[in-house]
């Protein structure tokens, strides 16, 4: 029923500000069978709840932090640089870059755009002594860690490589349980060799029983979706099953099957879907469409900016031809030369350090550069996630910042973290005013917005 209220109610804001009663319409509850009580209003507001994301800082922004002769012969040493360069950037979290020691790995560094980071020196297996000696210096640098990540094709052509990387791999997942991390982050691959639809065979057979040690130490495997073009010189793009929502879900499925899709996650890096022409509004809005808003269990936070010259001299394909990967008709044995196949690539996107590129509202309509308050608004509206325990991972893979001197990159580094914080703070604050507290009181929210499907 409905009631006047003189303005004396304590439940009117305005009551005690009034000089003369004025009068204010409530819903009250009509106790009819006893006596009558104050007005209560019927509608209790949402609280202002704001939550922020866990973030955190992938090493290998800062290959050489610690000299490589010191860290080759004191491991752990390197580590424990890392956490006290982060908690110099005030950044809360590490995810803790693992790769093959380059004296072991089968792709030389010269070969690779963006270069790994052994920050986690798996030579040898990580032990009890020395997780305790990480965890004391997480301890004493109030530096948490969010996850492990270990970058390379688990589905290579050759079977030794193969075995070398699941080994590699098996140690990066008894180094996460010993440090007490929920997950590990890396690529699915491809064998280049085969189609497709034979790699799924091949994901099947060879990246399904990981999966299941995975699941035997109680972990999460979260997939990123880079397509990797340069991986190969050959004619092949997508150098990575899991480079899509598409294949995401195809490969979730065969993990069910085999008990452990509750291992396969999704590490999302808007800078992959922008190099594919998508923009991460529709990505997100396709993956809850088809019942998958669960597949995302973490981010990177990496930009990407499309050159529109190149996508006119060459489009989303990029240069495939003349590169200089190749030399008379055979794929050029020399790893500066075979660094050029990523010019399917490169002549027409250069990542992004989220900060570092300018604001362009017409590049995010047209998918040439992220929205990133879009992004994280995106994700708090239609993935089903818990924002406040999920990971947002800035990963540093921009040319001409890519510094290796500490005293230079810091303030850089200094600066994106900052950036990073604002952006999600700021979407944090607007789902929560919109989807929380205007929602409850039924007030509705303004303009249009951002849709799916429609850039």
């Amino acid at each position: 029923m409905r009631r006047q209220c003189k303005g004396l109610h304590p439940l009117c804001k305005h009551a005690a500000r009034q000089a003369a009663p004025r009068v204010y319409t409530v819903d009250v509850m009509d106790y009819s069978d006893g006596p009558q009580q104050w007005p209560r209003m019927l509608v209790t507001p949402e609280k202002f709840q704001p939550k922020p994301m866990r973030l955190s800082l992938l090493t290998a922004a800062l290959q050489e932090l610690t000299p490589r002769d010191e860290r080759d012969a004191d491991p752990d040493l390197a580590i424990e640089d890392w956490l006290d360069f982060a908690r110099r950037l005030r950044c809360p979290n590490i995810q803790l870059s693992a790769a093959l020691h380059p004296s072991v790995t089968d792709v030389p560094p010269e070969a690779l755009l963006d270069p790994v980071a052994n920050t986690l020196d798996l030579r040898e297996p990580f032990t009890q002594a020395r997780a305790a000696r990480v965890l004391a210096a997480m301890k004493q640098t109030g530096v948490g860690l969010t996850d492990l990540g270990y970058f390379d094709n688990m589905l290579a052509a050759d079977a030794g490589a193969r075995a070398r990387k699941r080994e590699f791999m098996l140690r990066v997942f008894d180094a996460a349980v010993l440090l007490g991390t929920p997950a590990v982050c890396g690529f699915v691959g491809r064998n280049p060799n085969l189609e497709m639809d034979a790699n799924l065979e091949m994901f099947e057979s060879e990246f399904v029983p990981l999966l299941a040690e995975a699941k035997a130490r109680g972990l999460v495997f979260r997939v990123e979706h880079c397509p990797m073009p340069g991986w190969t010189p050959l004619d092949r793009w997508h150098n990575n099953l899991a480079y899509a929502p598409g294949p995401w879900i195809a490969l979730h499925r065969i993990c069910e099957r085999h008990g452990v899709g509750d291992q396969f996650r999704i590490h999302y890096d808007p800078s992959h879907a922008i190099l594919m022409g998508q923009d991460t509004r529709s990505i997100f809005q396709y993956l809850k469409d088809e019942g998958y808003g669960f597949l995302i269990g973490g981010f990177h936070v990496k930009g990407q900016v499309i050159d529109a010259r190149g996508i006119a001299a060459w489009g989303y394909g990029g240069q495939t031809m003349q590169r200089g990967d190749w030399i008379a008709g055979r794929p050029s044995p020399r790893p500066a030369d075979q660094v050029k196949a990523w010019k399917k690539q490169t002549v027409f996107a250069e990542h992004e350090l989220p900060g570092t590129a300018r604001h362009d509202p017409l590049g995010y309509l047209q998918n040439r550069t992220v929205d990133w308050l879009d992004h994280q608004l995106a994700a708090r509206e239609l993935l089903d996630i818990d924002p406040a325990q999920t990971v947002l991972v800035l990963e540093h893979e921009y040319p001409p910042a890519r510094v290796q001197d500490p005293g230079r990159l810091a303030p850089i580094l200094e600066g994106s973290l900052e950036f990073v914080r604002a952006i999600d703070a700021a979407a944090a604050a607007m789902h929560s005013l919109q989807h929380d507290v205007l929602k409850s009181q039924g007030i509705a929210v303004q303009g249009f917005g951002r849709q799916p499907y429609r850039s």
